[in-house]
């Protein structure tokens, strides 16, 4: 048994069996997706969520057990380390009471405490501790020496060793971090100097703002950060200091002698310069990893219902880059994204070549039999959009605006120009607008998640976590959706299950010197792919056409053994027993059951040959804005648009409705009920219908209401 399952079950509530096994798994090098779809019988059914909450836990216990052995050694090499002191922090799996436990021994540059020391006024400090002295003046003569002149300079030696002592004391700061946990507030100032300045004015509703921490939103806490990293705020965490320090006296003032007051003074004098900054500083950290904690969940589900947005599917697709000056670039593709033409249109003002511009796109949808158009959602958006469906094809054309959010960072990148060599960043980013219309997944996996366009502090939170949450995401996404062996990009083959950027440079290869894939088994023939590697991805992988009906499927090869003996128990093929339901409804699964396959795989393997290689992904709808608002002088207060949702945060949803600026629902206008998650009532790129409850031009805020 791992060292960590018990803990790890009674963390997560989880039997201990399912976390050894998934531990076991997850040491094998199995990935998160291929555990959840294809191991359920040794994890006991558990989830992706669920296997990634094992393996997060997993690794912090991993780096908490490294942290405990470097401070052991530490201590044990300074010769303080006793028996209990080392059970302590072998027991302990916090890490702030591990760092409390290792503070008093941790190397430190040297102190005014260090100095006394040094001094040889230690023992001093430890009598006026014992506040039995009458005259602690007459006891510090003793100790006048060297550097220490005189009583007053011992006894403020003595007090610098306390202020210390206190600081570093378990008891202490679990004090004032209660006095923290229960009443802190975060308060924010402008830096008078910028005040008036207009980068200031996105801040302006945290000039003069303090709230309990406890209750402070990730919105409002990331929003105050990012104003003092410019240099706009001054954000601060403050608690009673009165308080607190009558809390500290109770733990070390005994009486109201002498002593005792040259000890309340060094207890306060520990408190103001050395707890309540450490402390403070520590609550600054926790509150901002539990903001960037709760941005990132809500930029990782974005970025996930972006990646799983409906597909358009294989048609021949128009793209349009909008544009007024520089034009409209236009690129025709066929049906699997290959770039058949392109060209510029001038249909918008200054150039005003509409006459011209309406010819040539007619021409083009009928030359290369156009099936969709995709106009990207920036500049012009609107305006080309009113243009293209005023024109007039001799075949039924769909449109759709796609978000081309991260299109220009895509079009300059390096995978652009392997694609596209010849080609100029317009062109580039014209294709991956039709692309996306096609397949977001395949297109989006190409550009860095950050830059598409769904969050709104990712570039304020801790970016290792993020890209490891990002990372996961996409994997996800990927591996949910099956990817086709014989079309995908490099990009997108890297986030198959057990593949990454090599093996999937190594399939591409081989597929284009050997041709298409025939079977899955011919993975095994791919460089560097071994047993492991393809018991990891091929579940994932899709043959359309193969040899073997159960290569378009998510049956693992592992398994097609039972699916053939199913098939031959019914009398039947493996394709007669796919398409036919009748003879699937006749099979009994617990015949099938054995050590290694258990009903969980059963079933999932009779869902699979009833809809095989299905696509979990919505169907596409066509959209259009209302004809007559264009512009935020357009808009007036109780107006009911068409919209479409363009971001989702913890406090409500952005909407696009057509004006080059989108509006906010606040989770407050979401429903006429309480909302607790704007996910509960919206998804990215949802139709919905808003009503228009306030227009601010100088901010540039458009308020809206889903209820009405």
């Amino acid at each position: 048994m791992n060292i960590f399952s018990e803990y790890i079950a009674k963390e997560l509530k989880f039997k201990t069996e399912q976390v050894d096994n998934t531990l076991a798994l997850l040491d094998l090098g199995c990935t998160i997706p291929f555990i959840a779809r294809y191991r359920k019988e040794r994890t006991g059914g558990m989830d992706e969520v669920q296997i990634g909450q094992v393996k997060n836990l997993y690794e912090r216990l991993q780096e908490l057990q490294k942290r405990k052995e470097t401070i052991l050694k530490t201590i044990t090499e300074q010769d303080k380390l006793t028996p209990e002191l080392q059970q302590r922090i072998e027991n302990s799996w916090n890490a702030t009471e591990l760092e409390d436990l290792y503070l008093p021994y941790k190397p430190k540059r040297r102190t005014r405490a260090q100095i006394a020391r040094e001094q040889g006024l230690e023992p001093l400090a430890t009598l006026l501790l014992l506040q039995r002295e009458s005259d602690p003046w007459q006891s510090a003569q003793r100790f006048v020496k060297g550097d220490v002149g005189n009583a007053e300079t011992a006894i403020k030696g003595a007090q610098d060793i306390i202020a210390e002592q206190v600081s570093e004391d378990e008891r202490s700061r679990q004090s004032v971090r209660h006095a923290y946990h229960q009443s802190a507030i975060i308060r924010s100032r402008v830096v008078k100097s910028k005040a008036d300045s207009d980068e200031a004015m996105k801040y302006s509703d945290y000039f003069e703002w303090e709230e309990p921490l406890k209750r402070c939103t990730s919105h409002r806490l990331l929003a105050m950060r990012r104003g003092e990293s410019d240099g706009i705020l001054r954000v601060s965490i403050v608690v009673d200091d009165e308080r607190c320090v009558d809390r500290l006296d109770r733990l070390y003032v005994k009486g109201y002698g002498p002593c005792s007051r040259l000890v309340a003074e060094a207890v306060e004098d520990g408190y103001k310069r050395l707890l309540r900054p450490s402390i403070e500083t520590e609550f600054a950290s926790s509150s901002k990893q539990k903001a960037d904690e709760e941005a990132i969940n809500v930029f990782v589900g974005n970025v996930q219902q972006l990646l799983l947005s409906a597909p358009l599917g294989q048609k021949r697709v128009m793209g349009i880059d909008p544009g007024f000056r520089t034009g409209c670039k236009v690129v025709c593709l066929d049906a699997q994204g290959n770039l058949l033409h392109h060209e510029a249109i001038f249909p918008h003002p200054p150039v005003n070549h509409r006459m011209q511009a309406t010819v040539h796109v007619e021409q083009m949808v009928k030359d290369y039999q156009v099936e969709a158009i995709a106009i990207g959602n920036g500049t012009a958006s609107r305006e080309t959009s009113d243009f293209i469906r005023d024109l007039h094809f001799d075949h039924h054309v769909q449109t759709f605006v796609v978000s081309e959010d991260g299109a220009s960072v895509y079009s300059a990148s390096k995978t652009a120009r392997e694609e596209f060599p010849n080609e100029d960043v317009t062109v580039r980013g014209a294709v991956s607008i039709a692309r996306r219309l096609m397949d977001p997944l395949a297109e989006l996996v190409k550009i860095d998640p950050k830059s598409i366009g769904v969050g709104q502090y990712q570039h304020d939170v801790d970016q290792m976590k993020l890209k490891k949450s990002l990372d996961q995401t996409v994997e996800h996404c990927v591996n949910l959706v099956g990817v086709d062996l014989n079309t995908a990009s490099r990009h997108l083959l890297t986030y198959v299950s057990g593949l990454g950027p090599t093996l999937a440079q190594n399939i591409v290869d081989y597929r284009k010197e050997h041709g298409a894939f025939n079977t899955r088994s011919e993975l095994k023939k791919v460089t560097r792919l071994g047993p492991s590697a393809f018991e990891q991805c091929a579940g994932f992988l899709r043959i359309r056409g193969g040899k073997n009906p159960l290569d378009n499927s998510a049956v693992h090869p592992e398994s097609y053994g039972i699916v053939e003996q199913m098939a031959k128990d019914c009398g039947c093929t493996v394709s007669t027993l796919m398409s036919d339901a009748s003879l699937r409804q006749q099979i009994d699964l617990k015949r099938y059951v054995n050590d290694r396959v258990g009903m969980p795989t059963l079933k999932d393997i009779m869902a699979e040959l009833e809809k095989p290689g299905r696509d979990p992904r919505e169907q596409i709808e066509e959209f259009e804005f209302d004809p007559n608002v264009k512009e935020v002088d357009d808009l007036m207060e109780g107006m009911v648009l068409p919209g479409i949702v363009t971001n989702i945060t913890k406090f409500g949803a952005f909407v696009d409705i057509g004006v080059h600026h989108d509006g906010l629902v606040h989770i407050s206008q979401m429903a006429n009920h309480y909302v607790k998650d704007p996910n509960e009532m919206v998804h990215l790129h949802q139709h919905v219908k808003v009503k228009v409850t306030e227009v601010d031009k100088r901010r540039g805020r458009i308020s809206l209401s889903m209820r009405f």
